[in-house]
């Protein structure tokens, strides 16, 4: 009888197994660890492998220190000039010693700088509030970090995490007919999503395209930078009736009330609006489930006329190369919302694929941890 297995029941190694089992028991030997950084070909790589380690150990208490100078407004406090830590702890209200602390740490983090005495906010630190939707997703954190506190329990499906309560507008219209719930939800999605509109309008052109129908589009963000950009291009949003006022009074501030039509529907329950030569799924695959995502990728391919165009443009997992902003953070995000999953490109390709679409096509973006891009067209002339 031939064996494919050894007694412990791995798969036959694969080439290079034996060198990374050698080198990884080679580097987990403490003699090695102390001989690596003293040995001076080695000491810098090892300083530099140990304070990565380091960095994964801590991270968490740095993630801490960030909303801790968020939510105090301390950006905002240190941005135009130095503040003492006495000021500082008088207008947050913490004890000089702890404010001392807290400064300390935001300028080895690089968020503060040390000038004349006091803190000032550093280049880092002023990015924050340069960024659209930085802040908020700081300050929405201590949800994700209470989810995130028995990591086990969460990757077990044990847990009721406060994200899936917290994004309800996600399962559907009837859950997200409070006004307050969809306003929370809007408000959050809206503040990043110029972002990626931006990096959305550098990767691709929307050239060639008379209408643009974006589902699930919300207040109509990602819509009104695409019109701001393309001045002939008709629009429609299609999104639930909750979020229709914001995305009217977006509309109308921007001037493209006369460009724009809004639709209120849930793309789970109701045909898509047709007409439109190209359809945007803007941050929405990744709220769902893949059987979800098939049914709305077939309703995007039955919406449009032959030769329409697909955009999907959302955080996506790196695949067989995971990165760090889609494979950790918005991999668990997704888990602890209970629903969805960061899709790798690739992943998103073969789904439409699935539906029926043809010429797909995985445009590389500058800033991918913001966005990726994937584009296809419904076989057929226009």
């Amino acid at each position: 009888m031939t064996h494919t297995s050894s007694e412990s029941g791995l798969a036959r190694a694969p080439r290079g197994f034996s060198w990374r089992r050698w080198r990884n028991r080679k580097i987990a030997s403490p003699a090695f660890q102390s001989w690596a950084s003293r040995f001076a070909l080695t000491r810098r790589h090892s300083k530099r492998e140990g304070e990565k380690l380091f960095d994964l150990v801590s991270g968490f208490v740095y993630s801490q220190v960030l909303w801790a100078v968020v939510d105090l407004d301390l950006l905002t406090a240190t941005c135009d000039a130095p503040q003492s830590v006495s000021a500082l702890a008088s207008r947050c209200r913490i004890p000089e010693d702890r404010m001392q602390a807290l400064c300390q740490a935001a300028t080895a983090l690089e968020l503060f700088e040390r000038v004349k005495g006091g803190y000032q906010l550093a280049p880092l630190g002023a990015a924050l509030i340069g960024v659209p939707g930085v802040i908020g997703m700081i300050q929405h954190h201590d949800v994700f970090y209470r989810d995130l506190e028995d990591p086990i329990a969460l990757l077990r499906g044990e847990k009721e995490t406060e994200l899936a309560r917290f994004w309800p507008y996600v399962f559907g219209a009837g859950s997200a007919e409070n006004p307050e719930v969809a306003d929370r939800y809007s408000r959050l999605m809206a503040d990043s999503q110029s972002l990626v509109a931006e990096e959305t309008l550098r990767t691709i052109s929307f050239d060639g395209i008379r209408r643009l129908l974006d589902v699930g589009g919300g207040t109509g963000a990602f819509l009104a930078a695409v019109g701001a950009r393309y001045p002939d291009l008709k629009m429609t949003l299609f999104d639930l009736p909750a979020v229709a006022p914001a995305a009217e009074a977006r509309f109308l501030d921007r001037g493209l009330s006369d460009r724009t039509r809004i639709v209120s529907g849930s793309f789970r329950d109701d045909p898509l609006p047709e007409g439109a030569d190209a359809i945007s799924l803007i941050r929405v695959l990744y709220d769902h489930a893949d059987e979800t995502v098939r049914a709305l990728l077939a309703s995007v391919h039955a919406a449009l006329p032959a030769g329409g165009r697909l955009i999907v443009s959302e955080p996506m997992s790196g695949g067989d190369q995971p990165q760090r902003a889609g494979d950790a953070y918005f991999a668990f995000y997704c888990m602890a919302m209970q629903t969805g999953r960061a899709r790798s490109a690739a992943r998103i390709a073969e789904l439409a694929q699935e539906a029926g679409f043809v010429e797909i096509e995985i445009p590389a973006t500058r800033r991918p941890f913001i966005t990726s891009v994937v584009t296809a067209r419904k076989p057929g002339v226009a």
